[in-house]
């Protein structure tokens, strides 16, 4: 019997789970690292300014030596990934090169940190909030607020905010089903049961935390605004970067290399992770079907394929990305659930948590809808209406277009191609993921009525047709070949 972890062995709080107990830091306390700092803190006049590069260019390099402490290493890695972001897509122009002052501390950051050189999840949320009151808790929008942001914007703030209060609240759900683990170890179904029941009033209370994300983030500002600083250098050739972007190290111009990165995603989210990991919720990649067994109706073993779930663990702190593998190898719950499928409280409150978090997908579902896919068909209506509007614009029949290959195959191609700052392919990966988190369920009756619900909650057509991204560092297509995820959460 594999022991159960001590999550702070793997730099996982008791009470706030992947959140740090204590707040991060708002700067870095040695005056030497003041060059980052300042930057960070005018970081939208200098946007605004056109005057980011050249000031970037000019700073000194500084050495990661005086960074003391994980909450250093941290901080220092939330100024760097600002300060790197707005350098190549906050210009009217993307840049393929970050210079030597911001390269050589960020990846030595990076690699202290085990994080690739990208702003991920982590940068931007886990390690970037502080409470408004000291002595209140902070798992509620009432008492946080966001330390750096690239637009100096309100709904910047809430939404980040949002996945912020996430984290906080479903943070004590990491030692409630350790625990719960552990008591199916010892078959105690009582306090399996007990717990499954907590879980999913809290999946629930999370859910409810999610749809507040409407309150104070106008979807305009969003798509348009704060989306384009979010993205990668991963599959970004429409919007400038063809290659990805280069890390200058100063070192021989011929030895430099191109590197790609997915940007932050929903999917780096550890908690939203370990909440699949306890449950059993298995994920494939997108497009792939469950393998069952036509006279038993058990899934075939199969060896696991690579799918971009697994491949955000890349993308998180590396202490969590471990912890996770742990929780992987002895998450029993489904199977103490199936083994005592007599006892009715028992499975109805497991059955009672996927059906929470498939409820949670589907806001987020829905959430995608309304930031991304219809302000992404808004903004083709109007870029093609700027272009009808244009004087001596080249008039073209569309009765007489050029027929596409195979009767419209190509326009199937298009189809569904949005992705998220991920790199993802959003609604075919969203609804699958929330397909995928009802099949665990012990009763065949839940594991219908799942399935029913999940095929009648969000309109085919919001993802037919090509669509385009459209922001401040350009416009680009991009298509459904590569699996993902997304940022919002």
């Amino acid at each position: 019997m594999i022991p159960v972890p001590n999550p702070e062995d793997y730099d996982v709080s008791i009470e706030n789970g992947f959140l740090p107990t204590l707040p991060p830091l708002e700067s870095l306390p040695d005056s030497y690292y003041e060059p980052w700092e300042y930057i960070v803190k005018n970081l939208q006049g200098l946007i605004l300014s056109k005057r980011l590069r050249e000031v970037v260019d000019t700073l000194p390099v500084l050495s990661t030596d005086r960074l003391f402490g994980e909450p250093q290493w941290r901080r220092a890695y939330c100024a760097l990934s600002f300060i790197t972001h707005a350098y190549i897509w906050g210009g009217n122009k993307p840049a393929e090169r970050v210079p030597p002052p911001i390269t050589i501390p960020y990846l030595e950051t990076c690699a202290h940190l085990e994080l690739p050189s990208v702003a991920t999840f982590a940068g931007v949320c886990l390690w970037n909030w502080k409470p408004i009151f000291n002595a209140e808790p902070i798992d509620t929008l009432a008492n946080l607020d966001i330390i750096d942001t690239f637009t100096g914007s309100l709904d910047e703030k809430w939404f980040y905010l949002v996945s912020v209060a996430i984290e906080a609240k479903g943070g004590p759900l990491v030692p409630l089903m350790l625990h719960a683990i552990e008591n199916a170890n010892r078959g105690n179904r009582a306090a399996v049961t007990q717990s499954l029941r907590v879980f999913a009033e809290r999946l629930d209370d999370i859910g409810n935390i999610l749809v507040r994300m409407y309150d104070d983030c106008d979807p305009h500002v969003f798509y348009h605004r704060i989306r384009p600083f979010l993205a990668g250098s991963k599959n970004m050739a429409d919007a400038g970067l063809p290659n990805g972007v280069i890390f200058d190290d100063g070192g021989p111009m011929n030895k430099q290399r191109y590197v790609q990165f997915s940007g932050g995603s929903n999917a780096q989210s550890s908690l939203i992770q370990f909440f699949d990991l306890v449950l059993s919720v298995e994920h494939r990649p997108t497009g792939q079907k469950k393998d069952f067994d036509v006279k038993t109706e058990e899934r075939k073993p199969k060896a696991p394929e690579p799918n971009f779930i697994h491949d955000m663990r890349k993308y998180m702190p590396g202490p969590h990305g471990r912890f996770l593998q742990r929780v992987a190898e002895i998450a029993n719950i489904r199977e103490f659930v199936q083994q005592h499928s007599y006892d009715r409280e028992l499975t109805v409150a497991f059955d009672a948590c996927l059906a929470m978090l498939s409820a949670l997908r589907d806001k987020h579902i829905q959430l995608v809808s309304r930031y991304i896919i219809v302000k992404s068909h808004q903004a083709k209506k109007d870029a093609s209406a700027n272009k009808d509007n244009t004087k001596n614009a080249k008039k073209v029949n569309l009765a007489h277009r050029p027929k596409t290959e195979s009767n419209g195959k190509a326009d199937d191609k298009e189809k569904q191609s949005l992705k998220g700052t991920g790199g993802s392919s959003l609604i075919p990966f969203l609804r699958q993921a929330r397909d995928e988190t009802g099949q665990p369920a012990i009763d065949a009756w839940t594991r219908r009525l799942l399935a029913k619900q999940s095929g009648a909650k969000v309109d085919d057509n919001d993802d037919r047709g090509e669509i385009k991204c459209q922001g401040l560092s350009g416009v680009w297509r991009v298509d459904d070949t590569h699996g993902g995820g997304l940022c919002l959460h």
